[in-house]
């Protein structure tokens, strides 16, 4: 019974950390917005990106990401040889970061309509990085490429947790814990529900390209050349 609760109190403080709406944070200190007024209105790196900058972009999700990490760091900590809980406070901490505690929405009469966040996907690297370490040197650079080249911040988001089931996979084909590809399930299926607008504006071609990417120079350019024409 003593364990149960600590388990549980690993889960809530795994959740509270996932919670700390840092992208909202290093945009109000650096800029003075809030960055749930700007775009998407998500806490995320690539809004922090869209409000502040590009550093602020990358400062928010390398904080991102290790909430995640730490969610599991902190399983760890508290309660050895507990494996299933090394998935399931990562997990927390996605779901903290994308319905954030400290972020309540309220309507125009000041009824309560939910908690606001992210989407996801830092914080789901985050979760790979705590299980395995050298996660990180594949999950990330490859959700880079895609960022950087298909410029759809909602595909990149959905692709980490993808290549994170990946590599969880083939290691436990390799006699490691297939609890650790039910991480990367749990996880795109989380992010995949909060990406369901995204995905809507993808199927109708109206989805947000990110500048930076090798597609948004290219719709730059034809734009620039079609209204030079």
């Amino acid at each position: 019974m003593n364990q149960t609760l600590i388990d549980l109190g690993v889960i809530l403080l795994a959740y509270l950390l996932g919670s700390v709406p840092f992208g909202l944070l290093i945009v109000k200190i650096s800029t003075g917005k809030d960055i749930r007024q700007v775009a998407s209105g998500r806490t995320g790196g690539t809004n922090a990106m869209r409000a502040a900058g590009l550093w602020a972009g990358i400062f928010t999700a390398i904080f991102d990401i290790l909430k995640g990490a730490g969610a599991v760091w902190l399983a760890k900590y508290i309660s050895p040889d507990q494996h299933w809980l090394y998935v399931f406070a990562p997990i927390a901490a996605i779901i903290g970061h994308n319905y954030s505690v400290f972020l309540p929405v309220f309507d125009e009469r000041r009824r309560f309509k939910g908690f606001r966040g992210g989407a996801g996907g830092a914080p789901t690297v985050g979760g790979a990085l705590g299980l395995w370490p050298l996660s990180l040197a594949i999950i990330l650079p490859l959700g880079a490429l895609v960022f950087f080249t298909l410029g759809y911040a909602s595909i990149t988001t959905i692709s980490v947790a993808l290549f994170a089931i990946i590599v969880f996979a083939v290691r436990a084909a390799n006699g490691f814990p297939w609890t650790d590809a039910l991480y990367g399930v749990l996880a795109e299926l989380i992010l995949i529900w909060a990406l369901r607008p995204n995905i809507k504006n993808l199927l109708a071609g109206k989805e947000r390209v990110v500048g930076i990417s090798l597609h948004g120079w290219l719709k730059a350019r034809r734009e620039a050349q079609k209204n030079s024409g």
